[in-house]
Order: C-alpha cells, then structure tokens, then sequence
C-alpha cells in the first residue's frame, strides 16, 4: 500500500507490517502497541502453534522415547505433550530449526539440517499468507481496530515474490533499517547468544564450504554449531541488507532503527510512520 501523509491519517484500519533483521526490535514494537489496543500477529508465533506445531511435538516426543520411562508412559497414554509457545518466547521454533554441526555438542546433520529448514521455510510462507484472514478476524472477531504484523527476520529470504505482493497489498511495509555505526553492535550481540536461524540453502551451501576450509574440517559432523552460528551471522546480516532494501524500496518505507527505539507509545509509532511517508513522497 502507498499512502500520503494525509491518506494514512484517514486509513480507518491500519495494518503495518514490520520488516527488518532479528534483533532490530520488530516485536518491541509489536508488543508497545499490543498493549494500545493494536492486534499483535506474530509470524513465528503462527509458525509455531499451526504449520509447526505437530513436527515439534514429534521432535519432542521422539526424544521421549529413548527414556524407558516416558516411553512406556507415552505408548500407553499415559500423558500427553503440548506445545506451549508464547507470542513473547518463541524457543520451541528455535528448538526445532537447531542448529547445524556436531551432534554431541548439540548439532544437527546436514540432511535433518536443511530438511527442516525447509519445513521452516514452508510454514513461513503459509503464515504469512494468513495475514489477511487474520486482518478480518482482528477486526470481526476481536474487536480490533489496527493490526501489527511482526514478521520473522528470514522473510527477505524466502525468495517468494507473491508473498510480498500480498503484504504489500493487505499492510503498509515498514523497514526497520540498522544505521552503519550500530551494525557491529548489533551483530556482538546475535553472536553472544547465538540462536537458530533460516538460511536460503543457496547461501548455506556457501558458507558451509567456507567454514570447512577455513577451520581444515572435513565432515560438518566435525563443526561446533555455537562457533558456526557466531562465524556465519555477520555474512547474513550483510546478505539480507539488500534483500530487505529491494522488498522496502517498490513496497514499503524506511526508517533507522534508532528512531524506532524512541517510540513510546502508539502516537510516537504513527508519527514515526507519517515521516516515513512524508521523507519517500519527498
């Protein structure tokens, strides 16, 4: 959707998609204006809870299994698993996607690996596919009037046109961009704690091969997955940079992450919003 400052004000429903890398405060935001009457529709959270849910509870229950004692509790039904993600922890995604490397420290196989990125990928897809049916919802069922959707940070990568061209019909994209002088500050922190995260198989083809040659490595049952995902995050924030840019240039509008941060309350947001719209119509 394209507005001017003064068809945004009158746009009775709004729905903002916010686009941008993991980390860069999308669900801040989504949260912020949860609690100002705004529908908070979480990608992961839909990931999780419809398109992922029944992989990670045979994840789990696989695991299950190999301890005698849930495993008799659970072939005679005994007890039952339940997935209990929340908008605001979403470590059963996390836990399921993994993390690729040696499996004694936690890794996956390359194969089990991308099998699950791409079912990553898959329901990424379908959730986001739901967002106008979730914009009716909000708006019939719950009584909402604007919709945030918070959008994980692989969306750049899907490499699935269609999908954009349905977020940029049913929402106003907004790009939440990292100015050069916080890159590094953002990457440190990803790289203290690093998490599970989506990679288009193109891309980690790549950098799995460069892994190996630079350490000497000949299996990636010999990669430590904690180093991999540190190794690798600065090459995909670098590499998602001009994906989002070319989503948010056709498609959307742009503002720093620094200025996102300021927001405070729903006022602060839509001001932050007429200002991108005004600095793009200029």
């Amino acid at each position: 959707m394209k507005f001017t400052v003064d068809e945004f004000r009158a746009w009775e429903n709004k729905c903002v998609t916010l686009l941008g890398m993991s980390g860069v405060g999308k669900t801040c935001l989504s949260t912020l204006l949860r609690r100002q009457d705004w529908f908070h529709y979480s990608g992961d959270y839909r990931i999780g809870t419809r398109y992922l849910d029944e992989p990670i509870l045979d994840l789990i229950k696989s695991q299950a299994m190999q301890v005698p004692f849930l495993r008799d509790l659970l072939r005679r039904d005994w007890i039952f698993v339940r997935n209990n993600i929340k908008v605001d922890d979403l470590g059963p995604v996390l836990s399921f996607i993994g993390k690729l490397g040696n499996p004694e420290r936690g890794g996956l196989p390359l194969g089990e690996f991308n099998r699950r990125q791409a079912l990553y990928r898959d329901a990424e897809i379908r959730a986001m596919q739901d967002l106008p049916e979730f914009v009716r919802k909000a708006q019939e069922i719950y009584g909402y009037r604007h919709l945030v959707n918070d959008v994980g940070g692989s969306l750049c990568e899907l490499d699935e046109p269609a999908v954009i061209d349905l977020l940029a019909r049913h929402s106003l994209i907004l790009y939440i961009r990292v100015p050069d002088q916080d890159e590094t500050m953002l990457i440190e922190r990803a790289q203290a704690d690093p998490k599970p995260l989506y990679y288009r198989p193109e891309f980690l083809q790549t950098a799995v091969t460069d892994y190996l040659t630079l350490h000497r490595l000949e299996f990636v049952a010999q990669i430590d997955p904690d180093d991999f995902t540190r190794w690798v995050f600065p090459r995909l924030f670098h590499a998602r940079v001009p994906r989002y840019e070319a989503i948010a240039g056709p498609h959307g509008y742009t503002v720093g992450a620094t200025e996102a941060m300021q927001v405070r309350d729903e006022q602060d947001f839509l001001g932050l919003l007429e200002q991108a719209i005004a600095s793009k119509g200029a």
